[in-house]
């Protein structure tokens, strides 16, 4: 089997103590491929982080990027160094970036002008993007409809938590569709639902390790070797096999970033 975790914190302090234990169990667990993911926690001062992981390993690739929570946070600096960051070899994608109405701050204006500044950025580079969306999707999917879709580059819905209308939305702009481990929530059938119904080749598989843990490990961190459990859930939920799901999933995200059969440390183009 081989399987892809589109969509983990490698930089975390939470793999401070294990970072390279955590990953040969990954690699024990079949996964070939992961993309470690420059925002997030770690803030817009440090947004060569996933770079730095990355760059030990030719079987992991790497984002930029400022997260919606740390609009607030952003200076012109910071948008020069992006732009420094997008012609490093080991960055295939833009992001996590988009728009989080789930918090009062920061406020949505100003969300929207971050995000909409990345884009441009993303687009110069001529990487594909990925979104976090939450709570948010008629704004953010209106501003990607309008500043991102005639790019043509597509990207990908992370950790998606949408409706089945907000899928399709995406995936007529050339996005995929990923799924997290909360898919394996009892509560989470309105995700499974629309996991059951896209198309097997525009989905993906992610961890957003060291959050959502499976729900037998709940409480617990997550690490990319349980990205196996939601190929899994997808699996049933579509009454296919795990390892028909998972080689799917991969040659998904091979397309979208233009790789080959193998990983490889150089950006594809």
């Amino acid at each position: 089997m081989e399987i892809i975790d589109s969509h983990a914190h490698l930089e975390s302090e939470e793999f401070d103590a294990d970072r390279a234990e955590m990953l040969e169990r990954a690699q024990t667990a079949d996964v070939q491929a992961i993309l470690a993911i420059g925002s997030g926690g770690s803030g817009p001062d440090r947004l060569d982080a996933a770079i730095s992981v990355a760059n030990d390993y030719d079987w992991i690739y790497a984002t930029i990027g400022i997260h919606p929570q740390h609009a607030a946070e952003a200076q012109a600096p910071h948008y020069a160094q992006l732009d420094a960051l997008a012609k490093n070899p080991k960055v295939i994608a833009w992001g996590e970036m988009g728009l989080d109405y789930h918090y009062e701050e920061p406020a949505a204006e100003i969300q929207q002008p971050v995000f909409r500044r990345q884009l441009q950025q993303a687009r110069a580079a001529k990487l594909p993007i990925v979104i976090h969306c939450r709570d948010a999707w008629d704004d953010c999917l209106a501003i990607l409809e309008k500043d991102w879709n005639p790019a043509g580059l597509g990207g990908i819905f992370h950790c998606f938590t949408g409706t089945l209308r907000d899928a399709q939305r995406g995936l007529d702009m050339g996005f995929l569709v990923s799924f997290a481990a909360n898919i394996t929530y009892p509560k989470s059938q309105q995700i499974r639902d629309v996991a059951g119904n896209l198309p097997l080749d525009q989905i993906l598989t992610e961890t957003d390790s060291p959050f959502l843990s499976p729900q037998g490990r709940r409480g617990k961190r997550n690490e990319p070797a349980n990205v196996v459990e939601v190929a899994q859930t997808l699996a049933n939920v579509r009454n296919l096999g795990r390892e028909e799901v998972a080689a799917a999933t991969a040659a998904n995200f091979r397309r979208l970033f233009r790789l080959g059969g193998q990983a490889s440390p150089a950006r594809p183009r």
